[in-house]
């Protein structure tokens, strides 16, 4: 089984509205012009798994291990950040101040496989890593071959 992204629709009134925005729009906005990553506001994601576990790797560069919250609640896992920066410079008779805000959160809903007790979370060059633990039961093993008498 794998972990199955969990869609939080939130044009509840207006379902098709971003589908409809990228299929009249198409490539206007491509490369070229703007960095597709310039407007994305939620982070890549990489979702790998092996017989004892899985992983989750989300790329946040600029982040600090602090500004992310990641909890578990009736099988979804959610993850989020938020990071507020304020600079101020004065010169002369000139003020100058800029700040940026980014935000964003992403939740899965975990498979019964996982052990959500045994979540580990790591924020290291840029990449926040999870690792899900599969619960014992759930392990792959070899199989057990009957001989024949």
């Amino acid at each position: 089984m794998t972990l199955v992204k969990f869609k939080n629709n939130k044009n509840v009134g207006m379902p098709y509205m971003p589908s409809m925005f990228s299929d009249f729009f198409g490539d206007f906005f491509n490369e070229d012009l703007a960095p597709r990553s310039l407007f994305r506001s939620v982070p890549a994601v990489n979702i790998r798994e092996d017989e004892n576990q899985f992983w989750i790797e989300i790329a946040a560069p600029g982040m600090d291990k602090k500004d992310f919250k990641v909890d578990v609640d009736n099988g979804v896992l959610s993850i989020s950040a938020e990071r507020k920066e304020e600079n101020s410079e004065e010169k002369n008779s000139y003020t100058r101040k800029e700040f940026s805000y980014s935000t964003f959160s992403r939740s899965f809903t975990l498979p019964e496989s996982v052990n959500s007790e045994n979540i580990i979370a790591k924020y290291e060059n840029g990449v926040l890593m999870l690792t899900l633990p599969k619960k014992e039961e759930a392990r792959k093993k070899q199989p057990l071959e009957i001989k024949i008498s």
